[in-house]
């Protein structure tokens, strides 16, 4: 594994623990997760299983560290390599069809709504929800709401992050990531 590259995958993963950090709660102390936004934009500037399967775990560590969702530990370690995967997939599976800022944010809306489908669903059958709330209300007033936040933070950080990439050199030029 290439040292620049996990050195940038571990800033990601700093800088979603910040912005996680200073997000405030939408309800019940919940709160959408940039973790998973930047989780989703090392998938895509540094598309390969290793590097993806290293981010899952980081960033599911760092999440079940600073999550606030009772029994959300276990979840968010469940919830990161499952996402990670999963969006893995899709993005390989578009990138050869459509490769523009609009695809990078229709598949962070994807991934965030998948990550909180995992992230809900595991809660629900490992510990139940808080406060009495259904599924479908947290989805509804949490998970739609960080798919919305997640899918404008990459529209504007995505191509800030892959210009300074291109510029210092860390991806190839010919990188499997979406052009700008």
């Amino acid at each position: 594994m290439n040292t620049k590259v996990l050195v940038s995958l571990a800033m990601l993963v700093g800088i979603g623990a910040v912005l996680h950090a200073v997000v405030p709660p939408i309800l019940f102390g919940m709160k959408p997760d940039m973790l998973l936004t930047m989780m989703f934009l090392g998938i895509m500037l540094f598309p390969n299983i290793k590097n993806v399967i290293v981010l899952a775990i980081g960033t599911g560590i760092v999440s079940a560290l600073t999550t606030g969702f009772p029994g959300g530990q276990i979840a968010n370690m469940i919830d990161k390599p499952i996402t990670a995967l999963i969006f893995f997939g899709l993005f390989l599976a578009i990138r050869k069809f459509n490769q523009s800022v609009v695809s990078a944010a229709v598949l962070t809306a994807i991934g965030t709504i998948i990550s909180g489908t995992v992230f809900l669903g595991s809660a629900l059958i490992l510990f139940g929800l808080p406060g009495g709330a259904s599924f479908t209300a947290l989805f509804t007033t949490v998970v739609l709401p960080a798919g919305a936040v997640n899918t404008i933070v990459m529209i504007v950080i995505y191509p800030i992050v892959q210009a300074i990439l291109k510029r210092s050199k860390i991806t190839a030029p010919e990188s499997n990531s979406f052009k700008g």
